[in-house]
């Protein structure tokens, strides 16, 4: 109750000239899961600027240990929402691991994430790169001046292992792009073998975000993708490098999502569509005026029960800059983005890019059509929700009209070819011509059948 009376306080005293519509709530005590990353950070400022209590909602926010006691957790009711993994929703929803229906109203962001070499891997890399006239090196960084490393490693007998935070995270696929873009193959999944390592180059494993650093120290992998602040929390320690953030890889790629079940969803559609204004409140707040508000962000965010991290080290990121090596600090202005580029909206096109690689890689075992993408993306994320919403915080004076994709068939735009790493367009509305067009990783019929690709 303590923690509920502040919010409280601290609704009153934030609370401007408009005010929001309270709507015949189903259920107003809730208690959201998250992990400490940056990106979690729309649910922060909701609670902390006061705007789920503006909605009647009383909110409890509850770090969790892992992606998957954070899932389970949604699945099992002990947690009436959370901040997700994009691919947790669409595996869970197809039954790639756990199985049940899951949806997002909300995109929790874009971009936000970055790739982190030990130091004595940087230092083998670094004559394989391009540098600048200042002696800087060239970004983006090409995993092809990882593979020599990787090569070198392969002949001594040593395995060269990187982490990532979860099968089915961004993370992953971002990871495994990067070394396919390189022309190192980060594995498969098939099966039987669930572990991503069939036919690697890069053995990728599990890592959970806060002991990324700490792992990567003790020697255990050779580098890693994770979200902030894990990337620049090995710059301030110097045990490592970043070496290409994900807005390098892909320009304003889809991040983490707010997920709930659907039985949630259809039982309490009130409250959805509540904790759906509060949250975009806070998009809102996070991007509006050039970044403004993001020190006081920062500050939030900083706090044990949220990230808990140095402010300083969060800052890194979050303030539109991002530091490589150590005072080779670059101007990032879309790192982290929340709101612009209406990150908020839930694309079909973002779905099925990640169920894409989903398919790439082998945790889809068989070939699906490209109608079968569609109808994924359509169960699992709900722009229908997320814009009645934005339709009660137009009306209501909160938002305004042109921030909001109204007449969207929910399909971004191709992805031009200069916005990738690898030089391929995406078009989420061709996922089989784009799984085509990609040098590797499994096409049209083929299959992985124990350690080899058949069809």
């Amino acid at each position: 109750m303590k923690k509920v009376f502040f919010g409280l306080a601290a609704s009153v005293a934030l609370a401007g000239p408009a005010f929001a519509e309270m709507l015949d709530l189903e259920k107003d005590e809730l208690t959201f899961g998250f992990i400490k990353l940056t990106d979690m950070a729309p649910l922060a400022v909701a609670y902390e600027q006061g705007y789920f209590l503006d909605e009647g909602l009383f909110v409890t926010l509850e770090a969790q240990a892992n992606w998957k006691v954070l899932l389970d957790g949604v699945i099992g009711g002990q947690l009436d929402g959370a901040h997700m993994l994009a691919g947790q929703p669409l595996a869970a929803t197809i039954g790639f691991g756990t199985e049940a229906h899951i949806i997002t109203p909300f995109s929790m962001d874009l971009n936000g994430n970055g790739i982190t070499v030990s130091n004595e891997i940087w230092e083998q890399m670094k004559p394989n790169i391009p540098t600048m006239d200042d002696g800087r090196p060239q970004h983006p960084i090409s995993a092809s001046a990882l593979a020599p490393v990787v090569e070198k490693y392969k002949s001594e007998g040593k395995p060269f292992n990187m982490g990532m935070v979860f099968p089915v995270s961004t993370h992953n696929y971002e990871l495994r792009y990067w070394l396919a873009a390189g022309g190192l193959h980060p594995g498969y999944y098939s099966t039987d073998n669930i572990s991503g390592q069939i036919a690697a180059d890069v053995l990728l494993s599990v890592t959970p975000p806060p002991q990324m650093p700490a792992t990567l120290e003790a020697g255990t992998i050779y580098g890693y993708c994770v979200g902030e602040p894990w990337n620049q929390q090995a710059v301030f320690k110097g045990i490592g490098v970043p070496v290409i953030t994900d807005y390098e890889l892909w320009k304003n790629n889809p991040e983490k999502v707010f997920g709930i079940s659907a039985e949630f969803a259809q039982q309490y559609p009130n409250t959805t569509k509540a904790v759906t204004k509060a949250l975009i409140r806070a998009a809102m707040w996070l991007d509006e005026n050039d970044n403004a508000n993001r020190m006081e962000a920062v500050e939030i965010l900083s706090k044990p029960e949220y990230v808990g991290a140095d402010a300083e080290v969060i800052a890194n990121s979050m303030t539109g800059t991002f530091e490589y090596e150590k005072g080779d600090k670059r101007e990032v202005p879309d790192f982290n983005v929340f709101f612009r580029y209406n990150a908020t909206y839930p694309f079909y096109s973002d779905a099925v890019w990640y169920l894409t690689q989903m398919r790439r890689w082998g945790q889809i075992a068989e070939a699906k059509s490209d109608e079968w993408y569609d109808e994924v993306a359509r169960k699992v994320y709900r722009p229908d929700i997320y814009l009645e919403a934005a339709r009660l915080l137009v009306d209501e004076g909160l938002a305004n009209e042109a921030d909001f994709p109204w007449d969207s068939d929910g399909y971004k735009a191709p992805t031009p070819a200069a916005d990738i790493i690898d030089g391929i367009e995406y078009d989420g509305k061709a996922p089989n011509a784009y799984l085509d067009s990609l040098p590797i990783g499994l096409k049209g019929q083929q299959k992985v059948v124990g350690n080899e690709v058949q069809g």
